[in-house]
């Protein structure tokens, strides 16, 4: 038998504690002991120099550091010291990013209590949470936190907000009596207290049942230890890429030392030749220039209100498939308000966004004054003053102070014109009966100005209208029949139907002389007056949201803690939940395996009733199925699905510390409507980065061919190595940059999103890379035999010219590749980052052609004007060449 199904007597003999005089000092120093102390574990830590060095185990970096060891051992130092200052700065910018990813675990242990009450050899002493031991006492009120997981022995109106566990945002009534179900969830355990979670009304007393990793806040932490971070698309394809160019750098190697040697030059200068072609082959900035490119996306998703933490984040959010969101205060305002009122079988309906105390009441879809509709008025003046809440202005926005489901009540009130400052001037509460579960509702005692005194009540409606003998029907008090319970009932289970939360409002008047001292006097032979319902409701911007990423082929999956019938409503509102669409509850996810959710995941919309290690079954369902996953959410519960998930997208203002350290991406505004922003960011960014691996490599392509066919021709080489280097790392850096930053296509969000198992090189990438290339490369062939066979004594210039000629056919290609179809099918002027660059680059290639200081290190000399019109006229054929068969096929 578990604790929540023990008698109170049975959990003290099971705990072999007194619940009258708490453990024993020396009883509890054992226990610490035997059992350790009450902290969450971290597990294992990486150093921050292993965290330094895993940066350099990309397959990628692994390429680079193996040509900066050959660069060096054949002498090439200022190549071995360009590549590694590049390796290097890299690992940094990687390192900084990653420092703070894996501190989701102290956060963890921030939630706990720091001091707690104990009663031991029956004296109640202040003790930090961390010395808290099974069959320890405990007590606490209203603001505390709980330092364990606790079974409630005493309740006091005692409620706890547990919304980081379960996600529901409304305190849960707590009590003493043992409960039936052998397997309830988290938001069912009425007489349990869980560790993190805090008390938002009333005091008790309870027992420590678990302490540590033991409690539902430490199986989290234990979740969030196996999580493992997945690996994104991009890194997938990078390594992909790696892989092919390592190939393409060893078989050339290899074939231009076999063909040098069989046309009898020496091996050593062969095998100079063959590295000089396998880190042409390479291109070196390419890691560098992704890190920064995504840097860059992160400063633009700031804008947007995107937090980014974890940077290949960037990109895996744009090919996400699935959306798996929390409801509360990701998809709702996590603001209970009132939108429905009934009363003597009127209906009022009222209007307005979270707590800003400005909405319009409506009967039969017209317009009404709450002050001219006397039953209205009365259940709302009435639900004002029976109420602790209160509402705070902070940064230009509404606050509240107190309960949730009262905060709702007072707004309503305040909408239609009423102030509790106001009402507190006419009315005085003589006595207060506070609210508490058992009861299921709280009273007070009030004196109007004309020396009346009232009774008013609010709490649940069937307790309400089983104490209640008459009613305000038609704004006239009658007697309340069976007929009219039934009608009251319906009206009840009407607003219910649509999930909504009701409090029923009811009063009587009292002598002046009657001294009410107790609730049972009080609460009973009331006028009910009516209902108010109430719910959470949905951000107005999501739902457009939603419809925006079911355009780009992406389902949203609502996940949360709540009822299903909330769930239902929510979902159906926001255009989550079709007719074809399945809901489940977590009952139901519990008897699944996850190879049986695998088989109907798809098909399913809603997750209701659910735990965090249901969240995290259903990611993994989700990804076994093929889909990128994106897991949003706020609360402690959802921080190990967020770290499972390809994407973990955490609220920035309401979520928790945990959440947000697990995550890879947090939204400042809190916003679900933001992500479709970063979507689109995310799948732009991705575009980009194909548009400059593209660049990158045509440019290598035709480097690696200028020197294969020179050595098959038997030609001098014409580029020296640190010509090369010059412009992969220099020269092509900028304008890639420049290619990241390129503006989104309109079509965007109109595609369906890319495979995960999508390679570099599909979608033509491969053909347009090898097709430039091959021009690029001939066409810088070609001017350096025109130039060298003018004069073969100025070897050097003709390599100058070469290498202008290589620049410049590259920095007209780079606007080729803004585009899938043609230079000609975008505004050139379209990126101005990437004129600036382009411009950049020709100046400082004409710094390395020009100046004297530099012309030893590059091997350059001036050039003559009459051959930059050669250079010009050469480096335009690749581009306008295959732009003008475009142009032809267009036509046709």
């Amino acid at each position: 038998m578990k604790f929540h199904e023990m008698e109170i007597e049975q959990v003290e003999k099971a705990l072999e504690t007194d619940f009258s005089t708490g453990l024993s000092q020396e009883e509890a120093k054992r226990r610490i002991a035997e059992y350790g102390q009450n902290e969450l574990d971290e597990g294992e830590k990486q150093s921050a120099l292993l965290l330094f060095f895993s940066q350099f185990k990309d397959f990628m970096v692994l390429v680079l550091l193996a040509a900066t060891l050959i660069s060096g051992l054949l002498g090439e130092y200022i190549d071995a010291i360009a590549i590694i200052a590049i390796v290097i700065i890299n690992g940094f910018l990687g390192f900084f990013q990653e420092r703070r990813a894996e501190k989701s675990l102290e956060a963890l242990k921030e939630l706990s209590a720091p001091q707690v009450s104990v009663l031991r050899d029956g004296q109640w002493i202040k003790l930090p949470s961390k010395e808290i031991v099974s069959g320890d006492i405990l007590k606490f009120s209203s603001g505390d936190r709980i330092g364990a997981d606790v079974r409630i022995i005493e309740s006091r109106s005692l409620e706890i907000e547990e919304s980081a566990l379960t996600g529901e945002s409304v305190p849960v009534s707590k009590h003493i009596e043992c409960l039936t179900n052998p397997n309830p969830g988290i938001g069912d355990m009425e007489n349990i207290a869980f560790m993190g979670t805090m008390i938002t009304r009333g005091s008790g007393v309870g027992v420590v049942i678990a302490t540590g990793m033991k409690t539902a806040m430490g199986q989290i932490a234990d979740l969030l230890q196996s999580a493992e971070s997945q690996e994104t698309p991009l890194q997938r394809r990078l390594e992909q890429l790696g892989k092919i160019l390592i190939t393409v750098a060893l078989a050339l190697t290899v074939l231009v030392v076999a063909v040098g040697v069989i046309q009898g030059h020496d091996l050593y200068t062969m095998f100079l030749a063959g590295v000089s072609l396998a880190v042409a082959a390479i291109p070196e900035g390419l890691p560098a220039i992704v890190t920064v490119a995504l840097s860059l996306g992160v400063q633009k998703m700031i804008k947007k209100n995107a937090i980014v933490r974890k940077l290949p984040a960037v990109e895996t959010l744009g090919c996400a498939s699935v959306i798996c969101s929390d409801k509360t205060g990701t998809m709702t305002q996590n603001k209970m308000t009132v939108t429905h009122l009934w009363s003597g079988g009127n209906t009022w309906t009222v209007d307005g966004v979270g707590y800003k105390p400005q909405g319009n009441f409506y009967r039969n879809d017209r317009t009404v004054q709450p002050k001219d509709e006397r039953a209205l008025q009365q259940m709302l003046i009435f639900g004002m003053l029976c109420n602790h809440s209160d509402l705070v202005m902070k940064d230009d926005d509404y606050i509240l102070d107190g309960d949730p489901t009262e905060g709702a009540l007072l707004v309503s009130a305040m909408k239609a014109g009423f102030a509790r400052k106001k009402l507190l001037d006419e009315f005085t509460i003589i006595n207060e009966f506070p609210f508490d579960s058992a009861r299921k509702m709280m009273s007070i005692h009030v004196k109007d100005k004309q020396g009346r005194h009232f009774i008013v009540t609010k709490g649940a409606p069937d307790v309400i209208l089983g104490i209640s003998e008459s009613i305000l029907w038609d704004e006239r008090t009658q007697y309340l029949n069976k007929e009219t319970q039934v009608k009251v009932q319906d009206a009840i289970n009407g607003l219910a139907s649509q999930a909504l939360r009701t409090i029923a409002i009811a009063f009587k008047p009292v002598s002046a002389n009657t001294l009410i001292l107790s609730e049972k006097e009080a609460e009973k032979k009331l006028t009910f007056i009516g209902v108010q319902g109430m719910i959470d409701p949905p951000r107005p911007e999501v739902k457009a949201a939603v419809k925006e990423c079911k355009e780009a082929g992406i389902k949203t999956v609502m996940i949360t803690g709540d009822h299903v019938i909330t769930a239902k409503a929510i979902a159906s509102q926001l255009g989550i939940l079709t007719q074809k669409s399945k809901v489940l509850d977590g009952k139901a996810l519990s008897d699944m395996s996850v190879e049986e959710l695998e088989e109907i995941v798809d098909d399913v919309s809603v997750f209701a009733r659910v735990s965090p290690e249901h969240k995290l079954k259903i990611v993994k369902a989700l990804q076994n199925r093929g889909h990128i996953v994106a897991m949003t959410g706020d609360g402690v519960n959802d921080a190990p699905a967020i770290k499972a998930a390809d994407i973990g997208v955490a609220m920035g203002i309401t979520g928790t510390d945990v959440a947000k350290e697990a995550s890879a991406l947090v939204l400042l505004d809190d916003n679900f409507a933001t992500i479709k922003a970063a979507i689109k960011e995310g799948r732009n960014i991705y575009e980009n980065i194909r548009k400059f691996v593209r660049y990158l490599l045509a440019s290598n392509v035709g480097e690696i061919l200028v020197m294969l066919f020179a050595m098959i021709l038997a030609l001098p080489l014409p580029l020296v190595p640190i010509q090369i280097l010059w412009v992969n790392l220099v020269t092509d850096g900028l304008p890639a940059m420049a290619l990241g930053l390129d503006r989104p296509e309109e079509n965007v969000m109109k595609r369906r999103p890319r495979s995960p198992n999508e390679g570099v090189f599909s979608r033509g990438l491969g053909w347009k890379v090898v097709s430039r290339g091959f021009l690029i490369g001939l066409v810088t062939l070609l001017a350096f035999i025109v130039v060298y066979h003018n004069d073969p004594s100025q070897l050097k210039y003709a390599q100058t010219v070469a290498f202008a000629t290589l620049v410049m056919a590259q920095l007209i290609h780079v606007f080729d590749c803004r585009s899938e179809k043609s230079v000609l099918s975008r505004n050139p002027f379209g990126n101005p980052y990437l004129v600036w660059a382009v411009i950049s680059s020709l100046a400082l290639m004409i710094v390395v052609i020009y100046y004297p200081p530099l012309q030893p290190i590059f091997h350059t000399l001036p050039i003559a004007a009459k051959d930059w019109l050669l250079i010009v006229g050469l480096s335009s054929i690749p581009t306008f060449l295959l732009a003008g068969s475009f142009l032809l096929r267009k036509t046709k």
